[in-house]
């Protein structure tokens, strides 16, 4: 898969891990996982990335004497949940364009 394209989907799909409610590092990769390979090392500049967009907001809570991240989605962040949702009907009519049978060629 191109890799910006890949890293465009993984933003949102991290987005979609913590829409509902707000998680950890390391649930958000557990979570995504189930659908697409992600690593804890490629997670984290993702959440970097995706909080200076303002997407997300963090905040520390103690949990068995250490400071857990979790990670919030801002309005921005939903914002840009609601725009892929949109774009990806163009992406499926290029897709179902792309993999059409040449049927009007012969």
């Amino acid at each position: 898969m191109d890799i910006q394209l890949k890293r465009g989907l993984l933003d949102i799909c991290v987005l979609a891990a913590i829409k509902n409610k707000d998680s950890y590092g390391y649930a958000i990769v557990r979570e995504i996982s189930r659908f697409v390979a992600i690593s804890e090392s490629t997670l984290y500049p993702i959440l970097r990335r995706l909080e200076a967009a303002d997407c997300l907001t963090v905040y520390s809570v103690e949990h068995n004497g250490r400071l857990r991240k979790y990670y919030h989605i801002t309005d921005a962040g939903r914002a840009r949940l609601d725009a892929f949702a949109e774009e990806w009907k163009e992406i499926m009519a290029i897709y179902h364009f792309v993999t059409q049978e040449a049927t009007d060629d012969e």
